[in-house]
C-alpha cells in the first residue's frame, strides 16, 4: 500500500493548520507552519540529488529542525537515521559509514566532531549541513558546510513528489543501538511499524487531541522520536520541546502550560524531585505519566504518588518500542511489574529450548506482533539470530504472573542502562584492552542512586606492581567512546573468573558484587 509517516503532517495541516503542533522554547509551531518547513526541506533534499531509500543522517538536539527533516525524508521514502549526540567521533564514522550517508545535519557545537571524520566518511562534500543551536559562544559555519536555514528559505512549502512510490513497508528509519560484541547495528524501521506503533501508544495513554504533552526525551532515541513525538502528531495534539533538560524548567513548564501527559525517564524524575520546585507548582493539569528506562525504584513510584502523580512503568527495546505499559490503576497494586503487552504486541517467556513457561518462571522474553523492527541494516546474521521465525528474542530475562503482568529480572546479555543509556560492556571493553596497563578487563552494570546503574571495570593488570586509577583509566577512554559509557568504579584483580572457552565468568563478578 502506498502509504508513509509523512501523511501524518500533510493531514493535519489540512485538518488543523492553526492548532499548535509544537511549542519549542516558548515559541508556537502550528501545523501548517510545521509542514510547510517539512515541504520546504524535503523539497531542497530532492534539487541536491537525494532520492528513496538514501539515507540522511542527523546529529542534532532536539529542536523543530530536528522533527521537519524527520518528516521530510518520510515523505520522499529516504531513511532517516539520528544519531546520539553524545558520541565522539570513530562512533559517528563509524554509523554515517555503515548507514552509507548521503546527507549529514549537525548542529554547531558538533563542528569539531564533524571535521575530524570528513576525510573518512561516506558523506557528499556537498551535503554537510550546519545547523545553529542556542548555545552561546558555538562554533561558527564552517566553509565546508551549508547553513540549514538558508538552504531551505527559498524553496516551495508545495508537498513534494517522490521520484518513486513510498510503500508501507518501506524503511523509515534506522535507528543504532550498541551490540554485545561491540560494533553497533542498525535497527530498520517500517513505516507501517511506526504507525503501528502510534496506535498502540495511544491506546496506552489514551492521547487526545487537546493534550499538551511534555516531555524532553532525546528525539534520537525510539523513547523521544516514536513512543512521544510522533505519536503526539497523529493525534493532533501538542508537544512541549526544549533544547535540553533542565528538572526545574521541566517542572515549571507543567505548571505554565498545564501538561496533561508526560513522558520522563527515572532519572529525570530523580533530578525533578531533587530540585524541590515539584513542591512548589500546580501538578492538577496532570493526568498521565509514562515513565522507567531502567530499574526503577518503589520509592520513586511512592515519591511521585505522594505528590499525586503515578508513573507507569512500561518495557521497549529499540528493536520493538512500547512493548508493554502497566495500566495506571495497577501502579500500587502491581508495584515493580513493567505491565501488560500492548494492543498490537504479544509477549511470552520461554525457556533455553524455545518452550513457553508457566507463570512464575524465569525464562527469556519474546515477542511478536507488527512493531517489531524488520532487522538490523545490513546484518542478515545478526537478524536471524534476533528475529526467527518472526519472533523477536529481547534478550532480556523476566517472569508473568497469574493474571498475566510481567516482571524484568535481569538482561540475558551483559547491557545495562545507564540514566536511560543503553551500555554495552563489551564495546568499552574492547578500547581497554589496548591500554598497555591492562591484561585483561571486564564491566559489568551495578546499581547506582543516581543513573540507575553505572559501570564498574574489573581489571587485571599487565605487569605485578603496576599502578592504575579510575582517572587514569576515564583519561583513556575520552575521546574513544560517549563518557555514558564511561565506567564510574573500579576493582584490580589478580585474575578473572573465566570459562574453559576463555570467556569471563560475568555472572561470578555480578554475585561478588551483590555480597559488598
Amino acid at each position: 500500500m502506498q502509504w508513509d509517516i509523512g501523511y501524518i503532517p500533510k493531514k493535519r495541516a489540512r485538518f488543523t493548520p492553526n492548532k499548535k503542533a509544537l511549542i519549542y522554547e516558548d515559541t508556537p509551531i502550528t501545523y501548517k507552519e510545521l509542514n510547510d518547513n517539512i515541504n520546504r526541506f524535503a523539497n531542497y533534499m530532492q534539487a541536491k540529488g537525494i532520492k528513496k531509500s538514501d539515507r540522511v543522517s542527523v546529529m542534532i538536539l532536539n529542536c523543530p529542525e530536528f522533527v521537519e527533516i524527520y518528516f521530510a525524508a518520510a515523505k520522499l521514502g529516504v531513511i532517516f537515521v539520528p544519531l546520539n549526540f553524545r558520541m565522539v567521533g570513530p562512533e559517528v564514522e563509524y554509523q554515517l559509514n555503515d548507514s552509507g550517508t548521503r546527507l549529514f545535519v549537525f548542529n554547531d557545537m558538533f563542528t569539531e566532531t564533524v571535521n575530524s571524520i570528513r576525510s573518512r566518511v561516506k558523506v557528499e562534500h556537498d551535503k554537510y549541513i550546519f545547523l545553529k543551536s542556542r548555545f552561546p559562544g558555538a562554533p561558527v559555519r564552517p566553509d565546508w558546510a551549508s547553513d540549514y536555514s538558508e538552504v531551505v528559505r527559498d524553496y516551495p512549502a508545495d508537498e513534494p513528489q517522490p521520484d518513486k512510490p513510498v510503500e508501507l513497508n518501506d524503511p523509515l528509519a534506522i535507528l543504532y543501538t550498541s551490540g554485545v560484541t561491540g560494533d553497533p547495528k542498525g535497527a530498520v524501521v517500517s513505516h507501517q511499524q511506526t504507525f503501528f506503533k502510534n496506535f498502540q501508544v495511544m491506546l496506552y495513554t489514551d492521547i487526545r487531541p487537546d493534550d499538551t504533552i511534555l516531555a524532553q526525551l532525546p528525539l534520537f532515541h525510539s523513547g523521544g522520536l516514536f513512543i512521544t513525538a510522533t505519536p503526539t502528531f497523529n493525534r493532533g495534539a501538542t508537544l512541549i520541546l526544549r533544547q535540553g533538560f533542565n528538572p526545574e524548567q521541566f517542572a515549571n513548564d507543567i505548571a505554565r502550560y498545564k501538561a496533561t501527559v508526560i513522558f520522563a525517564l527515572t532519572t529525570m524524575w530523580r533530578f525533578i524531585l531533587d530540585s524541590g520546585r515539584l513542591d512548589e507548582i500546580d501538578k492538577s493539569s496532570v493526568r498521565i505519566i509514562a515513565g522507567g528506562g531502567e530499574r526503577t525504584p518503589e520509592g520513586l513510584f511512592h515519591e511521585l504518588a505522594k505528590r499525586g502523580l503515578f508513573m507507569q512503568q512500561g518495557f521497549g527495546q529499540t528493536e520493538n518500542s512500547a512493548m508493554m505499559m502497566l495500566p495506571k490503576e495497577d501502579i500500587i497494586r502491581k508495584m515493580g511489574s513493567v505491565g501488560l503487552p500492548g494492543f498490537f504486541t504479544e509477549v511470552w517467556i520461554v525457556d533455553n529450548e524455545g518452550n513457553e513457561v508457566p507463570p512464575g518462571v524465569i525464562g527469556r522474553i519474546v515477542a511478536r506482533g507488527p512493531t517489531v523492527m524488520s532487522g538490523y541494516w545490513e546484518k542478515p546474521d545478526e537478524t536471524s539470530e534476533t528475529i526467527v521465525d518472526g519472533i523477536l528474542h529481547t534478550g532480556d530475562l523476566g517472569y508473568r504472573d497469574e493474571e498475566c503482568y510481567f516482571y524484568i529480572v535481569d538482561r540475558a546479555k551483559d547491557m545495562y542502562r545507564s540514566g536511560g543509556e543503553n551500555v554495552y560492556p563489551a564495546e568499552v571493553e574492547k578500547v581497554l584492552i589496548d591500554y598497555p596497563k591492562i591484561s585483561n578487563v571486564a564491566i559489568i552494570g551495578v546499581p547506582d542512586k543516581k543513573w540507575g546503574e553505572t559501570g564498574k571495570a574489573f581489571v587485571v593488570l599487565s605487569e605485578e606492581g603496576t599502578e592504575l586509577t579510575l582517572e587514569e583509566l576515564r583519561e583513556f577512554l575520552n575521546g574513544k567512546v560517549a563518557k555514558f559509557k564511561f565506567p564510574t568504579r573500579l576493582e584490580i584483580m589478580d585474575e578473572l573468573p573465566i570459562t574453559a572457552s576463555g570467556k569471563v565468568k560475568k555472572v561470578e563478578l555480578k554475585k561478588k558484587e551483590k555480597k559488598l
